[in-house]
């Protein structure tokens, strides 16, 4: 039978639950959600009644039991009693869902998806499990940003929000599913240089994106207008996305934009992206620990030179551990950092790994020793954004190399101390985060880190 779909405001108003089963549990669940006022009719309730905000009459269903209700629900394992709760709801007209008979209801269920404020409902001819895959798929797509999800009728003040999205270390599909479903949903983008550019192209064409890109001596906003934009975007009722390259928290000033939309009153939220830290090295078939080899790894934001006035690095320890270091923001000082990491300790011969523009399809990967990683980034023209793995790790990347296929057009050296072409190529991040250099502290040629 077609229907007539329509979606009832049922906050404060009476539904009658006949049945104490988990058909009638699932039915009494979904309507406290909607903040109806429930009541239950059954002698025997399942477990999963206890803690529910309902009414319980604990007894057989008598005619009368309806009275003052919007909606019903004959949910028993008797079909008699499911018919006389139908009967009764028909004399006074109240739409009512029988769970046993789909055609002999005058209201139905259907399988639903929630995503934000996003609801759809599948009805599929009175087939519940035809209904529940479709449900599953459009849900999927919901997920992924598969759906025009985004809301073209804007709120007023105070409907807006901010979410600081991970887009991860380059490559598109390396952004989360959440984030990719909440940049599709967005009236604003605030975009890093090094996040996942590609995304942008697929945004509506009303989609207000602003540049907050920044490279050392060209900022286009500072860190202070950055906080200002998206905290007077979402005090518009616009849905702000601030994208950034890795992660928001690893070097990305997210703590920052957080603080200040908190103070600010507004909503935000954080959605962790992929840090190019870990996931530059996993693509050069370089695992930041390794049984046997490395059970630690730390992460130092390399964008000062270590003799500078205030740096703030301690070198010392870093030489001194016997685990993994990943270096961002690193290639502009990696001469002084070699140096200095050799003079606090660290054997000269300690292999490596320079990654530039990790898991996109420039990548590339410089494997050499900490005496020559200078002479060698020099020599074969390695320029940032990249990311910097000095550990014995290393040597395995020769081994793991195929776990990241190359491209088809690109050339591979087998030679241990030159240049491998990856399909990328990863320094500081190979999808980074703009740390350090929004503030001007970022090393020439060395744009911020998404990790």
């Amino acid at each position: 039978m077609d229907g007539y779909p329509v979606e009832i405001d049922l906050r404060d108003r009476l539904v009658v639950v006949v049945g104490g089963g988990h058909v009638a549990l699932r039915r009494a669940r979904a309507l406290t959600e909607a903040a109806a006022r429930v009541v239950i009719v059954a002698p025997r309730l399942a477990d999963g009644f206890a803690g529910l905000p309902v009414t319980v009459r604990r007894r057989r269903y008598r005619d009368g039991d309806l009275a003052g209700a919007w909606l019903a629900h004959a949910a028993t394992d008797d079909p008699a009693v499911n018919a006389a709760v139908a009967a009764e709801a028909e004399r006074a007209r109240i739409w009512c869902v029988r769970a046993d008979d789909g055609a002999a209801s005058t209201a139905r269920v259907p399988a639903v998806t929630r995503h934000g404020d996003v609801t759809v409902a599948v009805t599929a001819g009175g087939d519940p499990r035809r209904s529940q895959h479709l449900r599953s798929a459009i849900a999927a797509a919901l997920a992924g940003a598969g759906l025009p999800t985004r809301r073209h009728r804007r709120g007023g003040a105070g409907t807006g929000g901010v979410a600081l999205v991970g887009g991860g270390p380059g490559d598109p599909g390396l952004i989360t599913v959440l984030g990719r479903r909440l940049l599709a949903e967005a009236d604003v983008v605030v975009a890093d240089r090094l996040g996942p550019r590609e995304l942008l192209d697929e945004l509506d064409p009303d989609v207000e994106v602003v540049e907050a890109g920044k490279a050392p001596g060209a900022h286009r906003l500072t860190q202070e207008q950055i906080n200002e934009l998206i905290v007077a975007r979402a005090k518009a009722g616009l849905r702000v996305v601030r994208l950034k390259g890795g992660d928001p928290f690893v070097f990305g000033r997210g703590g920052e934009e957080a603080l200040a939309c908190v103070r600010a009153g507004v909503p935000v939220r954080v959605v962790p992206g992929v840090t190019s830290a870990v996931a530059g090295p996993a693509y050069a078939g370089i695992p930041v620990t390794h049984r046997g080899i490395a059970q630690e790894f730390r992460v130092i934001s390399a964008h000062v030179d270590p003799s500078a006035p205030g740096a703030a690095v301690d070198w010392a320890a870093a030489a001194g551990q016997s685990g993994t270091l990943v270096l961002l923001m690193a290639v502009g000082h990696i001469d002084a950092i070699a140096a200095e990491l050799i003079k606090r300790g660290r054997n000269a011969a300690t292999p490596v790994a320079v990654i530039r523009e990790a898991t996109l399809p420039g990548q590339q990967v410089l494997v050499t020793s900490l005496e020559r990683v200078a002479s060698a980034c020099a020599e074969h023209g390695i320029r940032p954004p990249a990311v910097v793995v000095v550990g014995d790790v290393v040597g395995l990347s020769e081994e793991l190399a195929a776990i990241t296929p190359l491209p088809a057009a690109a050339p591979a050296s087998a030679n241990v101390t030159g240049a491998r072409t990856a399909g990328s190529m990863a320094d500081d991040a190979g999808a980074s985060d703009d740390a350090g250099v929004d503030a001007g502290a970022g090393d020439a040629g060395q744009p911020g880190v998404a990790a």
